[in-house]
């Protein structure tokens, strides 16, 4: 069985989720993240919470294509969340189109209140069968691999975990002896990309670049190999490559081809799922 692979929202940001389920079908993938909850004001704004027309064809087209629901996002935790209120509807659409994952992200400073809303959080996806993951990142609350994993023991919920994505891997300077120090089973999958090694030199250059000019895994000099070697071996593989100038002359289809076969390259360079070398798709 090969690797599941799938496509991250923000990799083709332009396209409608049902759109985002037919390229990933097209370019061979066997996974697809959704993106339910804007993260941005700037960005599209579509109707993906409840029993709406996108939602539906959403379902439509994942039955149509065999694809599946890897992960959906993105779950914010501030310190004005109400978990139930806020977050729940998303959880359930998502479980509604199969959603295993949710994405989170630690937007509180009170390290206190954000376990405790992250536990809730567990709790009621839970009952949903969706499995919350923390993601860190530099410009977020929550900075740095260490910092997910001390609110993950903290709030004590057996169906929560943690997304190492690549790109915020490197711009918090992680080790991978940090890897090392959590138990494997908090990491359920890896968002994968590629960048150039030098870090920004701002904050909002580092945001900048993180939501539109990152480079598909193995185009640039971020140090993958060595990454997907530390993660559990198998767990599914996203690619979260937003490249926005790019975009301006190569269609979505096509970005998700080069995407998906520079994990392939990655993961066959790291002597990993030789499987994955060839096209195919199989399931979790």
């Amino acid at each position: 069985m090969s690797r599941p692979i799938s496509i991250s929202a923000l990799t083709a940001l332009e396209l409608a989720p049902p759109d985002l389920v037919s390229i990933a079908a097209a370019a061979g993938y066997s996974h697809v993240g959704l993106r339910l909850v804007a993260a941005t004001t700037t960005e599209p704004q579509r109707a993906m919470i409840g029993d709406t027309p996108m939602v539906r064809e959403t379902r439509a087209r994942l039955d149509a294509t065999g694809i599946q629901v890897l992960d959906i996002e993105v779950l914010r935790l501030t310190p004005g969340t109400r978990v139930a209120d806020d977050l729940l509807p998303a959880i359930e659409t998502g479980a509604r189109l199969g959603a295993k994952y949710a994405l989170v992200t630690g937007n509180d400073p009170d390290e206190a209140r954000l376990v405790d809303r992250f536990a809730e959080l567990c709790d009621l996806a839970a009952r949903c069968g969706v499995s919350p993951q923390l993601e860190f990142m530099s410009f977020s609350d929550l900075k740095t691999l260490s910092q997910a994993a001390r609110v993950i023991e903290r709030a004590g919920r057996d169906n929560a975990g943690i997304v190492v994505d690549a790109y915020h891997f490197s711009r918090t300077r992680c080790q991978l002896a940090d890897i090392a120090r959590v138990p494997a089973s908090r990491f359920r999958y890896a968002q994968l990309c590629d960048a150039p090694a030098a870090i920004p030199a701002t904050q909002e250059a580092v945001l900048a670049e993180a939501r539109s000019a990152r480079r598909f895994p193995g185009d640039g000099e971020l140090d993958l190999v060595s990454l997907v070697r530390a993660l559990p071996p198998g767990i599914p593989v996203a690619v979260e490559s937003p490249t926005l100038e790019l975009a301006k002359t190569v269609d979505a289809l096509e970005r998700a081809r080069r995407a998906i076969a520079g994990v392939r390259r990655v993961l066959e360079s790291a002597g990993l799922d030789r499987a994955d070398a060839r096209a195919g798709q199989e399931t979790m």
